[in-house]
């Protein structure tokens, strides 16, 4: 009998990026990959790597995976440009984006 292979390929990568994992400092605990609402994970088949952003396109940038990362900082969600705060401070003028 021969085993059957499922093989998961990515979505190409939009130039956003919405999630960025910090390879270093990620445990590969999956916790992102498990409270995602949109599925954009799948658990890396190599153990102690990172999980792999399967579906970046369908992130809803809510933020769960981040949220309940146990390591602060190995998941950044990078939120598009229009919706960043945007400020000014009334003293100087500068602008700023959040």
């Amino acid at each position: 009998m021969s085993e059957d292979k499922t093989y998961a390929v990515p979505n190409q990568p939009t130039p956003s990026r919405p999630v960025i994992i910090d390879a270093e400092l990620c445990i590969a605990c999956n916790k992102c990959v498990e409270v995602c609402q949109m599925d954009v994970f799948i658990p890396n088949p190599e153990k102690g790597k990172p999980p792999i952003i399967m579906y970046a396109d369908e992130c809803w940038y809510g933020g769960s995976c981040v949220d309940f990362c146990p390591v602060n900082g190995a998941i950044k969600l990078n939120q598009p440009l229009m919706q960043r705060v945007r400020y000014k401070r009334k003293a100087t003028g500068e602008h700023f984006r959040i």
